[in-house]
C-alpha cells in the first residue's frame, strides 16, 4: 500500500508543477515556444508553426523527470 501512496504524493506534485507552469507561463524567463530551432513559415493568409526545438527540448526534460520517479519508485 505504501507504492500506491508514493506514487499518490507524486503524481500530485507533478500536477502542481505544471499547474504552476501553465498559470505563469508568460513571466517565466525560458522562451519555450519561441527557440531558435523552431519552424516559422508566414505567407499572405497563410502561417505554419513547427515547434521542433522546443519538442526536443520537452521530450529530454520529460524523458529525464520520469527515469528519475521510476527510480525513485523502485527504493
Amino acid at each position: 500500500m505504501s507504492e500506491v501512496g508514493k506514487f499518490l504524493i507524486l503524481l500530485g506534485v507533478v500536477l502542481f508543477t505544471l499547474g504552476f507552469i501553465m498559470v505563469f507561463y508568460e513571466k517565466l524567463p525560458f522562451g519555450l515556444g519561441r527557440l531558435p530551432g523552431d519552424i516559422l513559415i508566414k505567407r499572405d493568409g497563410y502561417s505554419f508553426y513547427f515547434p521542433l526545438a522546443t519538442s526536443l527540448v520537452l521530450s529530454v526534460v520529460l524523458s529525464l523527470l520520469f527515469t528519475l520517479f521510476a527510480l525513485l519508485l523502485r527504493r
